[in-house]
């Protein structure tokens, strides 16, 4: 019988108990999330509760501790106002939401910036990927809720900034091994160290996973290096290197409620015959160079190149699409950052410039059996953009700050149709927009900090969304949906055993970006108007010394205001979909001296609407997950095995949910309970 929301919840608070009474025991301290912490998502470095602005990080501790590694939502759930879904269908990537953004992706991540050591893995067009970020060597992530246009740019209607991890003083190589339910493995070689000015990290990975349902199997490889060298005069110059192979990223495909109740772990039938799926190989190469400018200032000069190859076979039509896709990124971009009072404040001024340019080959055929028959579409895309911010903290008194920034964008898209025989489809869009944000921070007294903002964000559609319904070229009639945020929060500390940060917020969205399909093909139209509203809160607390609970809820009231689609159907007063009203989350983590630690885990996700007219739902689910581990230390070798149970109820539910799907198939279920278990062995090159 499964469990109630009310004995998972029971279940929590006597494990929580248990660790409770093994800890008060302990009296040896160590560093946790409650220490002070500095943020770099606002481009420059600030204490985390003195950011104007809802922001949320993770620690290398809470990403790597005893995870499967599948998806960066194992450790991210801690952080309230993010909701991400579809980690284990590897062809469509893991779908990240901000505050709402992103919640329309059919594949990748939209709306939101993702920046992986200082170079952006989102694509000038708005597009990003995650299938080639390694989770194994994070150091960090931070996340910016709410716009961030002001900063970032395009599709900034938050950013989530990835880290890796610094190299240690002592050089040291590890090895970890893990095995799972569903043909689960994942092997690690990570080793890295520091020597004199030069320090360096490389970590290699291999995952193959059979996947729960059928026609789910994936493999990757990857490789995650950053070497770094501190120069003369205080620069250092860091150069990041990333290669991504996946022969093989199944697609299973959405599933109607009937074929889920009959079995959960089936594909869809045409997914199945076409062999619906993608391969893809990726290398990312950037460079970071800074260095101090005088006693007062600060530059950072980044450059990076992106080469993407993607096959993709889709279950379009009578016999299936084959898609080519042959990308090359490249852009760079210097900030400067002057520190200096200002009648007689502190003061700091930050000024910044983006470049990007992408360059898409993309050819389309149909799929004739195993191989690609005839070609239907080949055309050359370009998009290209440029950014300048500005941005500037004042402290009007020693207890109250101003932050006032802005930037402006320019796009331009260009598509040049080299298939001419259905006619020519060339064409190009361009879109300009302004950016500005201002907000204030005031601390009454130590630990307690109350902030408000206002900011402004606009998304683009990508070079796919712009995708004519009449044609190859792009829709003249898609235009960027625009986002003004307005928002209050207090942030703080209670003693130095808990830290807390509660934001509220009012959104207003103009030209909301709607996906709706056709014959299994995704177009996109502009809704007129949108409002969200939501709360957003986090606790994190020791009770007693070594345990941490962290609980983070998310309220989201986000409706259409003014929405008629294409076909005359008027979604006014509807939510919108993909997103649940309530979400909550509970983690109970332990660390004994001794080297046992555990960690429990629970994840409530109320019903989703999957369609605009709400007419369909995917039921609420609590899912609990639980790792325990143990770690010995002998001479220089650490020996740290570890085993984890996800889904330990053994709920069923949906991990992603397909908005607007056709034909009803909007579901794609998860898996079971699962068990994993694994192993890290390490040795420090002492001396």
């Amino acid at each position: 019988m499964m469990p109630t929301v009310r004995q998972t919840l029971t279940l929590l608070i006597i494990i929580a108990a248990s660790l409770l009474s093994v800890a008060i025991a302990d009296e040896t301290g160590r560093a946790t999330p409650l220490d002070d912490i500095s943020v770099t998502a606002t481009r420059v470095e600030k204490p985390l509760d003195t950011v104007p602005a809802a922001v949320g990080i993770v620690q290398q501790e809470e990403i790597q501790f005893a995870q499967p590694q599948l998806g960066l939502d194992e450790s991210l759930t801690k952080v309230p106002g993010i909701f991400m879904q579809n980690r284990y269908n590897f062809a469509q990537d893991l779908r990240v939401s901000i505050r709402g953004f992103g919640a329309r992706s059919a594949f990748g991540i939209r709306g939101i910036k993702v920046i992986v050591d200082g170079i952006p893995e989102t694509l000038p067009d708005g597009q990003a990927n995650v299938d080639s970020i390694d989770i194994g060597s994070i150091g960090n992530m931070q996340v910016i809720r709410g716009p961030v246009s002001a900063l970032y740019g395009n599709a900034s209607g938050g950013a989530l900034l990835i880290e890796s991890e610094e190299p240690p003083e002592t050089p040291f190589i590890s090895f970890r091994p893990t095995f799972g339910e569903d043909g689960f493995q994942k092997h690690q070689l990570k080793f890295g160290g520091t020597n004199d000015r030069f320090d360096y990290l490389v970590n290699f990975s291999d995952l193959s996973y059979d996947g729960y349902r059928e026609h789910s199997a994936t493999e990757l490889s990857s490789l995650n290096s950053k070497f770094g060298v501190d120069l003369d005069g205080g620069a250092r110059f860091t150069t990041i290197l990333n290669y991504t192979d996946s022969p093989q990223a199944d697609d299973p495909g959405g599933l109607t409620e009937a074929l889920v109740d009959e079995d959960p772990t089936q594909a869809w039938t045409r997914n199945l015959s076409l062999d619906s799926g993608e391969k893809l190989e990726q290398t990312r190469l950037g460079f970071v160079y800074d260095r101090p400018m005088g006693d007062r200032g600060e530059l950072r000069v980044r450059n990076y190149y992106v080469s993407r190859d993607l096959a993709n076979r889709l279950p379009i039509g009578a016999t299936g699409h084959g898609i080519l896709l042959d990308r090359f990124a490249v852009g760079g971009g210097a900030q400067y950052t002057h520190t200096a009072p200002l009648s007689g404040h502190a003061n700091r001024l930050t000024l910044g410039l983006d470049l990007d340019r992408q360059e898409d080959e993309r050819k389309r055929y149909l799929l004739a059996g195993d191989s690609l028959g005839t070609k239907i579409q080949d055309q050359d895309e370009e998009v290209e953009s440029i950014g300048l911010y500005i941005q500037n903290e004042y402290s009007i008194s020693e207890r109250m700050e101003l932050t006032l920034g802005g930037r402006y964008d320019r796009l331009d898209f260009d598509v040049e149709d080299n298939f001419l025989s259905n006619g020519d489809d060339s064409g190009d869009r361009s879109f300009r927009k302004f950016s500005p944000s201002l907000g204030l921070r005031f601390t009454p007294r130590p630990g307690l900090n109350l902030y408000a903002n206002i900011s402004r964000s606009f998304e683009s559609p990508t070079a796919v969304e712009l995708r004519d319904p009449d044609g190859a070229g792009f829709n003249q009639e898609l235009d960027p949906q625009v986002a003004t945020n307005y928002e209050v929060g207090v942030k703080g500390r209670l003693g130095s055993k808990a830290r807390y940060d509660l934001a509220l917020f009012t959104m207003d969205v103009s030209d909301e970006l709607v996906p709706f399909e056709v014959d299994d093909i995704e177009f996109y139209e502009n809704a007129g108007e949108s409002r969200r509203n939501g709360l957003e809160v986090q606790l994190v607390i020791e009770p007693v010394q070594h345990l941490i609970a962290t609980l983070a809820y998310t309220y989201s009231d986000f409706e259409f205001d003014e929405f008629i689609d294409d076909n005359g159907n008027d979604f006014s007063g509807k939510t919108i979909p993909g997103i649940p009203e309530n979400l909550l989350s509970a983690d109970f983590t332990y660390t004994h001296p001794n080297g046992v630690y555990g960690q429990f885990t629970a994840l409530y996700v109320d019903e989703i609407y999957a369609n605009n007219a709400n007419t369909v739902t995917n039921d609420a689910y609590t899912v609990a997950d639980l790792r325990l581990g143990y770690s010995k230390f002998i001479g220089p070798w650490e020996l740290s095995p570890f085993i984890g149970v996800n889904n330990m109820f053994d709920k069923q539910y949906n991990g992603n949910v397909r908005i607007n799907a056709f034909g009803g198939r909007y579901f794609e279920p998860a898996p079971d309970r699962d068990v994993y278990a694994g192993l890290t062995l390490r040795y420090d090159f002492e001396g």
